[in-house]
């Protein structure tokens, strides 16, 4: 109609997307705990399930943290996630991300800040820039995702988290020396207790 009439159709402003500030003081990892880094991978269920997918990995030992799998995960699920695994692991130094809605979010900013940890944002667009999830979240894909035709989230969920153990378990890396994640985290942490232990 707007055509017929020879009317000029209004113009759509282009939402502007918020971008993170970083605050990290270190952009590599050197020891375990020191860069985390956290994204989304996106999965479709038999049934019809839309399925989102939280990622968090450590870039020193390249294990695999922890996959988050439910149908939404919005700024509060993405602490919860995190608060497990400080609990578990401690607190990382610097958490890499995109700036997608959750990890620039007020409420993860605050408890981020709270916690002590440095924001390490990868400028949009630029996906290079997180080397290391991007690697993990394309095995992830080409040797779970792409294989396995879930029948619902919850068959998904027990799934992925299967994966998850045998890539930290069982899968050799070459960039650690063909040892697993588990395995050269375990060889780390020992040989920080001998060194600890000569001081004493």
């Amino acid at each position: 109609m707007w055509h017929n009439e020879k009317l000029s159709l209004p113009l759509r402003r282009p939402r502007k997307r918020r971008v993170g500030t970083s605050t990290a003081t270190c952009s590599q990892a050197f020891h375990p705990n020191q860069v985390w880094t956290y994204d989304f991978v996106f999965d479709r269920c038999a049934n019809g399930q839309k399925v989102k997918l939280l990622t968090v990995v450590d870039e020193y030992t390249r294990e695999s943290l922890a996959i988050q799998v439910a149908t939404s995960i919005k700024a509060r699920a993405v602490i919860e996630v995190l608060s497990r695994l400080v609990a578990e692991r401690g607190v990382p130094r610097c958490l890499r991300s995109d700036n997608g809605s959750e990890f620039v979010a007020t409420r993860v900013k605050e408890w981020l800040k709270k916690k002590g940890v440095e924001t390490l944002y990868i400028e949009p667009g630029s996906p290079w820039q997180n080397a290391f999830g991007e690697s993990f979240n394309g095995r992830l894909r080409d040797e779970c995702l792409n294989v396995e035709w879930f029948k619902n989230l919850r068959e998904a969920t027990v799934i992925v988290e299967t994966w998850r153990r045998h890539y930290n378990k069982e899968r050799p890396h070459s960039s650690l020396d063909y040892r697993t994640p588990g395995e050269f985290y375990a060889v780390y942490k020992q040989r920080a207790m001998t060194l600890t232990t000569v001081r004493i």
